[in-house]
């Protein structure tokens, strides 16, 4: 009797240690990912995936490229949506049409003209990956490396990554460290740290594409954006700075009280700048108090879910993405295309081909200087 009552005991405790195991991959994430479809070896490094929570949100990140792969958060009825456009699988990654998914972007977020800088009165020259500019750091950018793990929680992901000098074409060995963390607040909190041994330049963001609807869940030319900025940066049919922001008064980038993305699209035919970004792709130059700190740079409703982000962040400018280059052909990890106008990015930086451009903040970094930001995308609900 007492051997059968010790083995209740054990098997009891057993069990209850059990369920307090975490939890496999299959059942922790509303997108239903799993951890074993993203375990393999890309450029000699091993991937995986990383389920963060905290509040009412949740997210999945991989270090592949740093990217949030999904970001599930409750609409007006508490029902969770995915509203990160991402796959279930690093394969999905890797031979996607549009390679920015999620990602951590570096060394320099945006473009830089003809690929191109000098610095020290030295000549630069980059890989172009968006001709005839180099784009988001070039096709080996920090989106495309496998970025090393330092630490996991519950809440929170550290990753780091050594970009050696000449990489990419930039000068200096780079070290940088980001975090993820997911707070109480139900906001995703991204904390950006770089040291370099020679000047450099530095401008880090994430690309994340988002559609408050749910990710492939059809257009996002109604959701509601504001943006508090009083210019905007023209630019020319590449999509390089004209060396001055334009104030948005009068314009189709006046986003100071909010109003459906969709509302001025009619007016492409006759705006030079909407041709030129093939709709909305362009910096604006936020409304900032002179000591900078953490200020609302947008926010943006969806008005059927009422799901609500609002974008924060230390940063000068904010890149607006309207999802124009989307045509359907990558399919997510819902089984759903990403299509045209489907999509948006806010892309919190420094201002586009700032090493070419005087009238705009430095973006260089030299030894003995801490590179340290931080955004973060906040949500609830309306």
């Amino acid at each position: 009797m007492r051997l059968i009552k010790l083995f209740s005991i054990l098997l009891f405790a057993g069990m209850i240690q059990f369920s307090c195991s975490p939890k496999k991959a299959e059942t922790q994430s509303c997108g239903n990912l799993k951890a074993e479809d993203f375990q393999t070896t890309v450029n000699g490094k091993e991937t995986n995936l990383y389920f963060l929570k905290n509040g009412d949100i949740s997210a999945a990140i991989t270090n592949y490229g740093g990217r949030i792969v999904s970001l599930c958060v409750p609409d007006r009825n508490g029902e969770l949506g995915d509203v990160v456009l991402g796959f279930s699988s690093i394969d999905g990654y890797l031979n996607a049409n549009e390679v920015f998914h999620g990602a951590l972007i570096g060394r320099v977020g945006n473009r830089i003209a003809l690929g191109k800088f000098t610095l020290d009165s030295v000549e630069y020259t980059l890989p172009i990956n968006n001709d005839p500019n180099h784009l988001h750091g070039g096709p080996g950018g920090f989106h495309n490396v496998v970025w090393d793990v330092k630490s996991v929680t519950d809440n929170s992901i550290v990753l780091t990554y050594l970009s050696v000098d000449g990489e990419m074409g930039y000068p200096g060995n780079l070290s940088v460290e980001m975090t993820y963390t997911l707070t109480p607040e139900n906001e995703v909190k991204m904390d950006y740290k770089a040291t370099t041994d020679k000047a450099t330049p530095v401008n880090l963001t994430n690309h994340a594409f988002f559609n408050l609807a749910g990710e492939g869940n059809g257009t996002i030319n109604n959701h509601l954006l504001m943006i508090n900025a009083d210019y905007f940066t023209s630019v020319d049919s590449t999509l390089i700075p004209l060396g001055e922001n334009t104030p948005v008064e009068g314009t189709p980038f006046d986003f100071r009280t909010a109003k459906p993305i969709g509302q001025d699209l009619g007016m492409q035919a006759e705006n030079e700048q909407l041709q030129n970004g093939l709709g909305y792709d362009h910096n604006f130059a936020l409304n900032k108090p002179e000591e900078g700190g953490m200020t609302l740079a947008a926010a943006i409703v969806d008005p059927e879910s009422g799901r609500k982000m609002e974008v924060l962040t230390e940063e000068p400018a904010l890149q607006f993405y309207g999802g124009n280059f989307m045509d359907g052909s990558d399919i997510g990890n819902s089984g759903l295309a990403y299509k045209y106008r489907e999509s948006f990015a806010l892309e919190t930086q420094h201002f586009p081909d700032s090493p070419n451009q005087s009238n705009f903040p430095s973006i260089i970094l030299r030894p003995g200087e801490v590179y340290q930001t931080s955004s973060m995308y906040k949500f609830s609900v309306e």
